[in-house]
């Protein structure tokens, strides 16, 4: 985990989506320590009416490329997170050219209790995991 939700404005290529999709696993996965085969990702694209995503009055100019990531995650380290929010937008700007503005991030921690990931079992909390 974590399991990882990427809101954006309808129009982006499949391939401009999967891009994204890989920039952010991979950030992810050096940043934050995923375990192997850790890809929990859904992609929601909106209509502009159906996304207002201001800037808490920080003067970000945000664009029509501004997406917002959501990840569910066991808790991590601050500097963990500190390090995944400067390169993942380091990445996306690189590689897929949406600007730093254009990019926001929210994680929300809960316990590792709280995962099934199928059978319905708690495969944390029955050994199956670590």
């Amino acid at each position: 985990m974590p399991l990882m939700r990427v809101d954006m404005y309808r129009g982006r290529s499949k391939a401009e989506i999967k891009n994204i999709l890989d920039i952010a696993y991979q950030v992810a996965t050096e940043e934050l320590h995923l375990l192997p085969r850790d890809r929990y990702q859904i992609v929601t694209q909106h209509d502009p009416e159906e996304m207002i995503i201001l800037d808490v009055g920080l003067g970000l100019d945000r664009t029509k490329d501004v997406m917002v990531f959501s990840l569910t995650s066991s808790p991590r380290e601050e500097a963990d997170k500190k390090r995944f929010y400067a390169r993942l937008v380091k990445e996306l700007e690189a590689h897929a050219g949406v600007a730093p503005a254009d990019v926001m991030v929210n994680i929300t921690t809960n316990t590792k209790a709280d995962w099934s990931f199928g059978n319905g079992e708690a495969q944390f909390m029955n050994g199956k995991l670590k």
